[in-house]
């Protein structure tokens, strides 16, 4: 998703001098050249690419190897830690909701004295677009319709009966709603927040100055942190273009264009797409990028409004509010659910929670830069509602549409659910009017979604590269661009037969590292808002009123008024040191405020 860069917007924030950042820029419009054009980050893009050019050789030279090796760490991850990933995404659920409800949650991204730097019809408009893309459109039949048919382990429904559906719906909502935009959240707010609030740099690494100091951020703690940053980006993007080239085959064999997509096929469709999301990122025409994406979303809406007509349209009503009811129900269960469950549950947990995890976890840095360049002027508590609440309405509406009829079409006879996951989406659609122009729009529509949501996501690795250049150089993007593609290819490669197997695996493995810093970064802002200037100014308030009142009853036996007038800074000092911070006034004629 590329997003034009505001044209308009208040002065920047004046940077905190208690962080060290009296030197950096504000990272949207109106930064200068300096911080527009920065040098490579010799040892962040140095080591990130070394390993990765190493990752790739080890794919194609030894893909066995490297399958038996991915397996048996995985297993690792989830016998050992699984649990972390249920436990820590639940725990930026929590933390995300306490922000928002508690004080910290009026702090605006930004002066105290500014506000929205968009208007809320456009930044819900452009929330509502961060919300759409490949996921939704490989997910939005497929997965409900495999729970459908294969309810999760411990959910006591029978396949195909109507507790099963009411299970496939609340799970999908537990995969793609409040839990991932929570992730998203959490890292969009300490950018947007150190950014507008603090002006830092637009790194990831920068807003751990508060936990690790100025110095270990910009040395080699910073450094290393940057660099899970790029590694969370690239096998994240990396995953969904493979979801994508999956997708698109499976496109091609539903509407008799291609019989059994090998992996030859894939991989030349992953260069076809990578070529033409480097084009876009290195071209610099935003315009006809953001043009491509509008065009988008508007063929997402007419492809669900048409489904949404000609298929089970009463069906689809009742999941609505049925499927919020059931997922609002099931919460606290689905939430808790994690290996120790049993190996069915272990596996299947591998299959489709910790591997949705991974995922949302992975696509942070970009999804979070995205965010947080377009809530300047919110509030923390505008900005949390606006970031979980939007896009997991449009979720609701994707998975109800494409969900129920899919499993409508699924109760009448049509056996969608014997198609690869893939072809599912593209076996509905066959089963409507026009068919195979529904197919050729989705498969547009994949490819659309992914070529300007991976552009950002190169330029955003050249970003990190270039110590947070807001325009990183050329080579550095196609660099990046052309690497995504190549892990792409070698994801679905090490899962041979069950390319989408390969894919998940890699991106779990990948995405662990990262999980640890989210952590790590929530304690870093909690800490940052502690000391937020409106925050402080309340604490002292509180602080002078509360030595003022016990003064009071100390030399007044409570027999007093507190009065606030104008004095000189001489006779604030001589006050605050005669009487602990209040001014006592005992006995003059104002209406008393008795203790």
């Amino acid at each position: 998703m590329t997003v034009k860069e505001p044209t308009t917007g208040g002065p920047s924030p004046t940077p905190d001098p208690e962080d060290g950042a009296a030197a950096a820029a504000p990272v949207l419009e109106g930064a200068g050249a300096a911080e527009r054009r920065k040098p490579t980050d010799k040892v962040v893009f140095g080591v990130s690419a070394a390993l990765v050019v190493a990752f790739i050789v080890w794919g194609i030279a030894g893909t066995e190897n490297l399958s038996s090796v991915a397996s048996a760490v995985l297993n690792g991850i989830m016998s050992g830690g699984g649990w972390f990933f249920i436990l820590a995404a639940s725990g930026f659920v929590v933390f995300a909701v306490w922000l928002a409800a508690s004080r910290y949650g009026k702090i605006p991204l930004g002066r105290d004295d500014e506000g929205p730097e968009f208007r809320t019809s456009s930044w819900v408009a452009m929330m509502f677009s961060a919300g759409m893309g490949i996921g939704l459109m490989f997910w939005g039949a497929a997965e409900p319709l495999s729970f459908f048919t294969s309810p999760p382990p411990g959910s006591g429904a029978a396949p195909g009966s109507p507790q099963a559906l009411d299970v496939a719906m609340s799970t999908a909502l537990f995969h793609w709603t409040l839990h991932p935009w929570s992730i998203y959240a959490v890292v969009g707010l300490a950018i947007a927040y150190g950014t507008f609030r603090k002006g830092r740099s637009q790194l990831i690494s920068a807003a751990f100055a508060p936990l690790l100091g100025t110095r270990r951020t910009e040395g080699g703690l910073g450094k290393a942190i940057d660099i899970f940053a790029i590694f969370a980006t690239l096998f994240g993007s990396a995953a969904s273009l493979g979801l994508g080239a999956l997708q698109i085959g499976g496109g091609l064999q539903a509407t008799g264009w291609m019989d059994n997509p090998g992996s030859g096929l894939l991989v030349g469709i992953i260069v076809v797409l990578t070529i033409a999301f480097i084009a876009s990122a290195v071209s610099g025409v935003a315009k006809g990028i953001q043009w491509l994406s509008n065009i988008n979303m508007v063929l997402a809406a007419i492809l669900a409004f048409f489904v949404f007509v000609v298929g089970p349209t009463v069906l689809i009503l009742n999941l609505l509010p049925g499927s919020i009811g059931h997922y609002l129900a099931d919460l606290a269960s689905m939430a808790a659910r994690t290996g120790a469950d049993g190996p069915e549950t272990a596996a299947w947990l591998q299959s489709w929670t910790v591997f949705y995890w991974a995922w949302w976890i992975s696509w942070t840095p970009f999804v979070g830069m995205f965010i947080a360049r377009i809530s300047r002027g919110r509030t923390i508590r505008q900005f949390i509602a606006g970031v979980i609440l939007i896009p997991s309405v449009v979720s609701l509406a994707w998975f109800a549409i494409f969900g129920g009829a899919a499993i409508s079409e699924q109760q009448a006879g049509n056996d969608l659910a014997l198609a690869s996951t893939e072809g599912q989406l593209f076996g509905l659609l066959q089963s409507y009017p026009l068919g195979v122009v529904l197919s050729v729009v989705a498969m547009l529509l994949v490819a659309i979604f992914f070529v300007s949501g991976a552009d950002a996501a190169s330029v955003v690795m050249g970003t990190i590269s270039q110590k947070g250049s807001l325009e990183p150089s050329r080579g550095i993007v196609i660099f990046w661009g052309a690497v995504m593609g190549a892990i792409a290819a070698v994801m679905l490669l090490v899962g041979g037969s069950d390319a989408l197997s390969g894919i998940q695996n890699i991106t779990i493995i990948m995405a662990l590292p990262f999980v640890i810093v989210m952590v790590l970064l929530c304690v870093s802002l909690y800490k940052d808002l502690r000391h937020d200037p409106l925050i402080r100014k309340e604490n002292k308030a509180a602080e002078a009123v509360e030595q003022a009142v016990d003064y009071g009853l100390k030399a007044h036996d409570g027999d007093f008024i507190l009065n606030v007038k104008p004095m000189s800074m001489a006779d604030g000092a001589e006050e605050a040191r005669e009487h602990g911070g209040g001014t006592l006034l005992p006995g003059e004629p104002q209406p008393p405020r008795r203790a």
